[in-house]
């Protein structure tokens, strides 16, 4: 939660920042983006891997916790693209380190019937604090003009707090079973090898199906704050408001986060990520749509936070049940990865669309793509739609 406040302070204002305050374009703020979205890319399955063979889940995400509070530091000295593009980039790393091994966490510490709860509990948490970052970079920015360096500075003070409560207070919950102790003929103790890292699982059937549907989908999701951009540039609300959009899509997460895991839990995970598309379709239609009115603006808000609390926490939950304790790190790590890759893509992508035939237009592009790539990943993902997915690793 307060890693959140820390990150999603700055998210709520890195579109205003890039195009206004930095004055560069579209496409910069593309490629930023897409870093945003995918440089953690670059380390998730190491983080992941490092996790299950240590058996170390909790040091290993405070490490990433720590690179990223410290790459805060150098969001106080940025004085253009080049130097950003770094400050971000180990951000980011930081975030790709300490994810999969934080959802190891969680995994170890629940029951395989209430996965999608518990994912859907922390991401509340985690949408309670992406509620308050960008609102407090808003009472900041409504103070304080041009107030970048003050949103800044209290994006680090919440990423060192948080940090800190981790280290000292969170437990190590371990993922592997404690080995059982025997003894051989001469009475002497001995414990049992530790199983070996089965890479088959990764690769297996089940979790190749998932890979591939989330980074087809994954190619079609654009950064949020394109999508806010749209908004702006046609509602005074929009405009007025910007960075509490933010805010908007992460209220309606963290309303929806429970229970759609809890209805994961029950109907099946791989239904719930799928058919969750439907709401992020629904987003980039309403922000096509000739409306300028309020309505349109939380309307579309709604949307997308829907989408995220049916798919965020869900995708987690579906790979650690196709996965062994051995391997949970790893499983969420490989879908995690596969996302942020194709959401970097898109997102650099849709910066350079945007650019070539305007916003309304690259929206409806991008609509029109994802209403034949829904039905087709369901068909992808077909074998587990059913009831609590029941799928084996094998």
């Amino acid at each position: 939660m307060l890693t959140d406040i820390s990150s999603e302070s700055i998210t709520a204002v890195l579109p205003l920042y890039v195009t206004a305050y930095l004055g560069l374009s579209t496409i910069a703020f593309g490629f930023i983006d897409g870093l945003y979205q995918g440089v953690s890319a670059l380390v998730r399955i190491a983080g992941g891997y490092t996790s299950d063979r240590l058996d170390q889940p909790k040091w290993v995400a405070f490490v990433g916790y720590a690179v990223a509070a410290v790459a805060r530091v150098g969001l106080l000295f940025v004085a253009g693209f080049g130097a950003l593009v770094a400050v971000i980039t180990a951000d980011r790393i930081g975030k790709g380190i300490r994810t999969a091994p934080r959802d190891s966490v969680i995994t170890a510490s629940s029951h395989p019937d209430n996965l999608g709860t518990s994912f859907g509990v922390h991401r509340t948490l985690d949408n309670i604090g992406a509620a308050v970052g960008p609102l407090i970079a808003f009472i900041i920015l409504l103070l304080i003009p041009n107030g970048y360096g003050t949103i800044f500075v209290a994006s680090l003070a919440f990423a060192i707090i948080g940090v800190t409560i981790l280290g000292l207070f969170v437990p190590n919950v371990r993922t592997r079973e404690p080995l059982a102790k025997t003894r051989d003929a001469a009475g002497k103790t001995t414990r049992e090898p530790r199983p070996k890292f089965d890479w088959g699982v990764i690769t297996s059937r089940p979790m190749r199906r998932v890979l591939a549907a989330s980074g087809i989908l994954g190619l079609l999701t654009i950064g949020d704050g394109f999508v806010y951009l749209v908004l702006q540039a046609r509602s005074d609300f929009a405009a007025a408001w910007f960075p509490l959009l933010y805010v908007g899509t992460n209220i309606a997460f963290l309303a929806l986060a429970i229970p759609l895991g809890r209805l994961s839990d029950r109907v099946g995970r791989a239904r719930v990520f799928v058919f969750g598309h439907i709401g992020l379709l629904a987003a980039y239609l309403v922000a096509a749509l000739p409306m300028a009115d309020i309505a349109a603006t939380l309307l579309c808000l709604a949307f997308l936070g829907g989408f995220y609390a049916a798919t965020d926490g869900v995708l987690a939950a579906l790979a650690a049940q196709l996965t062994t304790p051995e391997t949970h790190g790893t499983g969420i790590a490989a879908a995690q990865t596969v996302v942020a890759v194709t959401r970097f893509l898109s997102a650099t992508g849709f910066g350079f669309l945007w650019y070539a035939v305007g916003r309304e237009t690259s929206m409806w592009i991008i609509s029109g793509l994802l209403i034949v790539a829904i039905p087709l990943i369901a068909l992808l993902l077909r074998p587990y739609l059913s009831a609590r997915g029941r799928v084996s690793a094998a």
